[in-house]
């Protein structure tokens, strides 16, 4: 038989090592202890070797003293001018007094999430949908200062929080690439009808130019033409054997060519050209 004396020592070494365990507690770097007697707070108990009532302190809670990071989901947001868009954010927080983060809020973690979403939509809902898509910096710093001192309630440090993606919904980026493509259609309207227009204008500029040098031609050409003639007048006077002689050249030239074109294969002259010549002047 067992010897009554060995389970009594058993028993007492157990509830000793028991009553140990209890009462000597080593709390890890990076996490603090939120400890509880009879139920009700008691203290905090910093990293380290601590000591408590054994079977009347119990640790409640372990809270992490390092950055927590949370991950803010993405939520449909409308502007101040309708446009939907769709953001999201990350927040980093840190727990500085772990007995107002377990006995502040029921949970911190879905508590900052749901007031980070808030705020995000508040204040994007006073910006346009321009505004909202390049002042992203402006939104962070905003949303910082609305929800820090809310936090700071529970005992809870926003280390920063950023706006990871701030995008139009699907349907609005639809519109804006219709619109986009509208306006370059647009834009490549004007640009073919511009140029078009100033090419009639070159146009008409370039025949009007011609027009003009083609007038100051035959003004050239009949001012020429007068002064030869004044010329041919004064050098004949009462002579017309010079004139007749011109004239004949000119016609024997004349019908030079009517005799080299394909449409004439026979060439009469007549017997006396002098004659024919003063006939054509209308001499006798």
């Amino acid at each position: 038989m067992i010897d009554s004396g060995l389970i009594l020592a058993v028993a007492v070494l157990f509830i000793v090592a028991m009553t140990i365990a209890k009462g000597v507690r080593l709390v890890p770097q990076g996490y603090k202890w939120v400890v509880q007697r009879l139920g009700k707070y008691h203290k905090t108990l910093q990293p380290g070797l601590n000591i408590l009532i054994p079977f009347i302190d119990t640790v409640a809670y372990k809270v992490t003293t390092k950055d927590i990071v949370l991950d803010i989901p993405s939520q449909e947001v409308i502007t101040r001018d309708n446009a939907v868009i769709v953001a999201n954010a990350v927040a980093y927080i840190n727990i500085v007094a772990p007995e107002k983060a377990v006995y502040g809020v029921e949970n911190y973690v879905v508590a900052i999430q749901t007031l980070v979403q808030t705020s995000l939509r508040s204040i994007i809902g006073e910006m346009d949908l321009d505004s909202a898509l390049s002042s992203r910096d402006l939104i962070k710093s905003k949303l910082k200062g609305m929800i820090s001192d809310d936090i700071a309630d529970w005992g809870i440090v926003l280390k920063t929080v950023e706006i990871q993606d701030i995008n139009p919904s699907g349907t609005m980026q639809h519109a804006m690439e219709e619109q986009a493509a509208a306006e370059r259609a647009r834009r490549a309207t004007v640009t073919r009808a511009d140029g078009e227009k100033e090419a009639q204008i070159l146009e008409a500029d370039g025949r009007l130019e011609a027009s003009r040098r083609d007038a100051q031609a035959q003004v050239i050409l009949a001012e020429a033409s007068k002064r030869s003639i004044q010329m041919v007048t004064e050098a004949i006077g009462e002579n017309e054997l010079p004139v007749v002689y011109l004239l004949g050249e000119k016609y024997v030239a004349s019908l030079e060519e009517i005799a080299q074109s394909d449409n004439s294969k026979t060439v009469v002259f007549p017997a006396d050209i002098p004659a024919a010549i003063k006939g054509m002047m209308g001499g006798k």
